[in-house]
């Protein structure tokens, strides 16, 4: 009897691996897609292969002979072909056994491995993670975390955007980004926020304001002056949390300009363009032509924090808040 027997593997899979949703191909016909093996089937057949004895490959299976016999007569059903030579004495595969044992073995060995990387990703040990941060956490020791968290999970592709808080946080919700390094954000029931650093606030002066070369400053002393400060649409509770100083001390500031980026402030104020009050980390990224003087009759701060999504404990997620500023 004259049978064709051909091998349709599908793609599926986390990594563009084969799996084993096979069909075959008998006189030309395909058997009814009811009818196909499943991965019982490859096992089943592996395991008697190996064995070359039922009574073995059941035990090894932890199920009656019986029902495997039959299972494996099924299979060579399907197939069209037998897949072994049974006498009173032995079990031997056949040619079309000995080709179909080694590709049962691939497929069980391919499922196997998309199973634990599955996994993997699901806990966050694999894939990509996005992790969206505010300029200023660069001068906090961002680095460390980052560093370290690369060490721990190699496999993880570490993906950084650049940001102020209030878009962070909306990616954050919307799942575009893992975590966010923020500033001052909103609370929301949603999010999940851990402490990375807390700053006060000082005083950024150009080199010819009157002021410049005191040891300590009042907001109060600024009251007439020009400021450079960050946008409001960078985030209302971080905008405040600045603005806190001077409303302590019992006036709005006149913002003459903004930018993007608390370097960029020290800058400007360099240039002349007014004075400003910063977290204090900024006076990493001052020039020396501006000075930076703590602020006195104030208790307000500025905290750095990390969120994530509520309900993500994938280890990345968990492990990163951990890690908090490098040492």
């Amino acid at each position: 009897m004259d049978v064709m027997v051909s091998v349709l593997g599908f793609m599926v899979g986390f990594s563009g691996h084969r799996y084993s949703n096979v069909q075959y191909l008998v006189r030309g016909h395909p058997y009814p897609r009811d009818m196909e093996p499943e991965l019982r089937h490859l096992r089943y057949f592996v395991a008697v292969a190996e064995e070359l004895h039922f009574g073995r490959a059941a035990v090894r299976l932890r199920m009656a002979q019986p029902p495997l016999s039959q299972q494996i007569r099924q299979l060579e059903a399907m197939i069209g072909t037998p897949l072994f030579v049974r006498t009173s004495r032995s079990v031997a595969l056949t040619p079309a056994g000995e080709a179909y044992l080694d590709r049962c073995r691939r497929v069980l060995a391919t499922v196997a491995d998309d199973v634990h990387e599955a996994g993997r990703i699901g806990r966050g040990e694999q894939g990509r993670f996005d992790i969206g941060f505010v300029s200023s956490a660069i001068q906090l020791g961002l680095a460390g975390p980052i560093r370290r968290f690369r060490e721990r999970h190699p496999a993880v592709h570490l993906r950084l955007h650049e940001a102020y808080t209030a878009h962070i946080v909306d990616r954050l919700l919307n799942g575009e980004v893992d975590l966010g390094v923020v500033r001052d954000a909103d609370d929301r029931d949603d999010l999940v926020g851990t402490t990375f650093a807390t700053e006060s606030f000082v005083a950024v002066l150009p080199a010819d304001h009157p002021h410049a070369g005191d040891l300590a400053i009042d907001a109060a002393v600024l009251r007439d002056d020009p400021f450079v400060f960050f946008p409001r649409v960078a985030g209302e509770r971080a905008y405040q949390r600045n603005l806190r100083p001077c409303l302590e001390a019992g006036y709005t500031p006149n913002i003459v300009q903004d930018a993007t980026s608390w370097a960029t402030v020290a800058h400007l104020v360099a240039a002349g363009l007014g004075v400003t009050i910063a977290p204090a980390s900024i006076s990493a990224v001052v020039p020396a032509s501006v000075g930076v003087l703590p602020l006195t009759g104030t208790e307000a701060t500025t905290e750095v924090q990390i969120l994530r999504r509520r309900q993500d404990d994938r280890i990345t997620s968990t492990g990163f808040e951990a890690a908090g500023p490098a040492s």
